[in-house]
């Protein structure tokens, strides 16, 4: 058996089309379809259904293909093993965040890495809150995750990377939008845009404890996941909403940011990651991120 007939395995199985993977794997679809009776007469066993329109796998092409992903994932990490050890770092990491919450610490990292580990493969995952980015984090779906803390993990580490006092995103025709400051009391009888509660967000949580210690239970108007489409309703008149700091040089035409006075509600951004699950890309990133993101100083 050879590796190359494993990706022709799997192009296959992955397109259900000869013509497809053919061109996928950059091959005439005659050889590829040779490669494939070469692999079926080895295992001794038929891994296709074919007939005039269409390829499917039979029950052996099924109990197939997660070992032949394997086997092919085990090539790729010897590859990568054996050029760590030449002193280039190759790899993958998947990194989950919020979305415009992350705008000051999110571009300076991957820039970084970017240029100082250009082996490393950055996937970056968007509208990922707090909840679902620790659950993706202790499963292996994400390596690397900007999240608020704290998180309620046992498995995963998590750091303050930024601390940012909430304020308020008001319609620019809202009476108190020419204020500089105002005391969030003066928000109780308006209609507030959040993040769902069911969506496990730090933002929403932070937001609504703002507003209990304020004295009020916020009135929900709508709720959206993405925090910048929050931002897109206030705009539009839906409602007011409780934003961080890093978001008031962002505010979209429409809107203002206006500081709240009283003691200052925050939000602790940070990041977090699975040490059971860490891999030398993903050790390469945090190093970075030290640099980067360091703890604030106060």
């Amino acid at each position: 058996m050879e590796i190359r007939w494993l990706h022709a395995f799997v192009a296959v199985a992955e397109e259900l089309h000869f013509g497809r993977a053919a061109s996928r794997l950059r091959m005439a679809q005659s050889p590829l379809s040779q490669t494939i009776r070469k692999l079926e007469k080895d295992i001794g066993v038929q891994l296709f259904e074919r007939s005039t329109r269409s390829v499917a796998l039979t029950a052996g092409g099924h109990t197939f293909l997660p070992h032949a992903y394997r086997v092919l994932e085990d090539v790729e990490a010897a590859r990568q093993a054996s050029r760590a050890c030449a002193g280039d770092v190759y790899g993958r990491v998947t990194i989950g965040f919020a979305g415009v919450l992350n705008h000051r610490a999110l571009p300076p990292l991957t820039r970084a890495v970017r240029q100082r580990y250009p082996n490393i493969e950055l996937t970056l995952l968007g509208r990922v809150m707090t909840r679902d980015a620790i659950s993706q984090l202790e499963s292996g779906a994400l390596d690397l995750a900007f999240v608020g803390l704290p998180v309620a993990s046992t498995s995963v580490t998590a750091r303050l990377i930024r601390r940012e006092p909430f304020g308020a995103v008001l319609p620019l025709d809202h009476r108190l939008a020419s204020e500089r400051e105002i005391d969030l009391r003066e928000l109780a009888d308006d209609g507030f845009v959040t993040t769902p509660l069911s969506a496990g967000s730090a933002l929403q949580e932070g937001a609504m404890r703002a507003c209990v210690d304020a004295g009020f239970r916020p009135r929900v108007v709508q709720e959206i996941t993405d925090p910048y489409m929050i931002l897109m309703l206030v705009a539009a008149g839906v409602g007011v909403a409780l934003m961080t700091s890093g978001v008031a040089d962002i505010t979209p035409p429409g809107t203002v940011f206006v500081a709240l006075t009283g003691d200052a509600t925050y939000m602790n951004h940070g990041i977090a990651w699975s040490p059971q699950k860490m891999s030398p890309a993903l050790a390469a990133v945090l190093e970075v991120a030290d640099e980067i993101l360091p703890i604030p100083a106060d």
